[in-house]
C-alpha cells in the first residue's frame, strides 16, 4: 500500500523544485547578459565615448592613449591617468605635442 505524502513533505518537495527551477533560470539570464555585454563591447570597442567615431591608439612610452578621429577627444583607459602623472614634465609636453594640431 502507498502511502501519499504529507502536506510538510509536498511543501518540501516543491521548494526545492522551485530552488532547482529558479537556478536554470538564473544560468539562462546571465548567458544572455554575458552575450549582450560581448555584443555591446563588439559594437562600442574603440570608439568615441563622446561622438562615436573611431579612436586612433597611439603608444607614447608604453602608455597607450586613445584619441578620437572626429572630435579629437582624449581616453585613457583604467591606470594609464596614474601612469601619465608619473611623467616628468618634459615628457609630458612632448605627449601633449603628439596631440596638438
Amino acid at each position: 500500500m502507498s502511502k501519499k505524502p504529507s502536506e510538510q513533505e509536498e511543501e518540501y518537495f516543491a521548494r526545492l523544485e522551485y530552488e532547482k527551477q529558479k537556478k536554470i533560470e538564473e544560468e539562462k539570464q546571465k548567458q544572455i547578459a554575458d552575450v549582450e555585454k560581448k555584443r555591446l563591447k563588439e559594437l562600442h570597442y574603440m570608439k568615441c565615448p563622446k561622438c562615436g567615431m573611431d579612436l586612433i591608439e597611439i603608444d607614447y612610452k608604453n602608455i597607450k592613449v586613445d584619441k578620437c578621429s572626429a572630435c579629437e577627444g582624449i581616453w585613457l583607459d583604467a591606470g594609464e591617468l596614474d601612469a601619465v602623472s608619473r611623467l616628468e614634465k618634459g615628457g609630458l609636453d612632448k605627449l601633449f605635442g603628439v596631440f596638438k594640431r
